[in-house]
């Protein structure tokens, strides 16, 4: 039997969160060498703390990628509860597009994360297809959207957006080409 790791107090939980947020900010502005006492002022702690949380450089970028991938995959099941299905899926498109620019914000970093070892995107396919199957399942059940599509698909086309309009000034032509996509969707349903 193995001995279940012991939860954060909420101040370390508040100050473990403050840290990774700052870390994907730091990361993405600044690029893979942003001293680390950098983002631990950034997050209002001290260095020892970071430490604590993340002994090494490696140890946070995985875990602030880890952890914007969970946001980003977690906030489906948010997004049902409160929208209809496709409503749901077209707004989690839009923190999917947010989710892929802080990645390439932060691509030197996790780039050197993997070459120490670190893994940080052995979950990323699985959780973001259980996300995005959930929502187009969600929408397949309510009629409103296409019951034969595959979440892969809709991943990899969500990709293609976040590429080619992945430049700041172009956030505006990424909404529409996902309201294109969320068009395709709906097609062949009664919306």
């Amino acid at each position: 039997m193995t001995a279940q790791p012991n939860p954060l107090r909420a101040d370390a939980r508040r100050n473990r969160e403050r840290i990774l947020e700052a870390a994907v900010r730091a990361f993405s502005e600044r690029g893979a060498d942003v001293p680390i006492d950098t983002i631990a002022k950034a997050a209002g702690v001290g260095s020892a703390t970071l430490y604590r949380h993340f002994p090494t450089r490696e140890a946070l970028v995985e875990a602030a990628y880890r952890n914007e991938l969970a946001r980003v995959c977690d906030s489906a099941a948010e997004l049902l509860a409160a929208y209809p299905p496709d409503r749901a899926l077209r707004l989690w498109m839009d923190r999917f597009i947010d989710y892929l620019a802080a990645k390439h914000g932060m691509a030197d970093a996790l780039r050197a994360a993997a070459a120490s070892g670190a893994d940080p995107f052995s979950e990323t396919l699985d959780r973001l297809g259980t996300a995005i199957g959930t929502l187009l399942g969600a929408g397949a059940e309510a009629g409103l959207l296409r019951a034969d599509v595959d979440a892969f698909d809709v991943g990899l086309s969500l990709a293609g957006v976040a590429l080619v309009t992945s430049a700041p000034d172009q956030r505006e032509r990424a909404g529409r080409l996902l309201d294109l996509l969320l068009d395709g969707l709906r097609h062949g349903t009664d919306r």
